[in-house]
């Protein structure tokens, strides 16, 4: 897919949370019936539980950082599945808070290299109005 239409590069997870890499392993995240693709919209009621996740590959571990179901009070918040794949065996931490998190920084602590896949969502509280909206200038 050419990089200028790539929804992750679109939809800026590439840039504002991820350097850019290629995609090696499949991912996938279903919430009960609706698996999620770059750049979907999503309400709190239909994530408030986790998701299945599968992961291409054979070389499977356990999740470090456990799930919290997206509780965005105003605005339109995007929630990114990263994964990595450890170049090592080691222990890796989950974060002790999650507001204003720095996944390169994680990635670097860890030395976790750039990432294998990524997919992400937009989700707004029950109530938004839904959808970006631009002015008529």
């Amino acid at each position: 897919m050419p990089r200028e239409r790539d929804p992750l590069i679109v939809g800026r997870v590439v840039g504002d949370v991820l350097d850019p890499f290629t995609s090696t392993i499949g991912l996938r995240v279903i919430y009960r019936d609706r698996e999620v693709n770059n750049g979907c919209e999503l309400r709190p009621s239909q994530v408030v539980n986790q998701p299945r996740v599968e992961v291409g590959g054979d070389d499977l571990r356990q999740e470090i950082v456990s799930y919290e179901s997206p509780r965005p009070s105003m605005g339109i918040h995007r929630f990114v599945f990263v994964l990595f794949r450890q170049l090592g065996r080691q222990t890796v931490y989950a974060p002790g808070w999650r507001q204003n998190f720095n996944t390169r920084d994680f990635a670097e602590l860890y030395n976790l290299g750039l990432p294998v896949a990524a997919v992400y969502f937009n989700c707004q509280r029950e109530t938004g109005s839904g959808g970006r909206r631009r002015s008529a200038d």
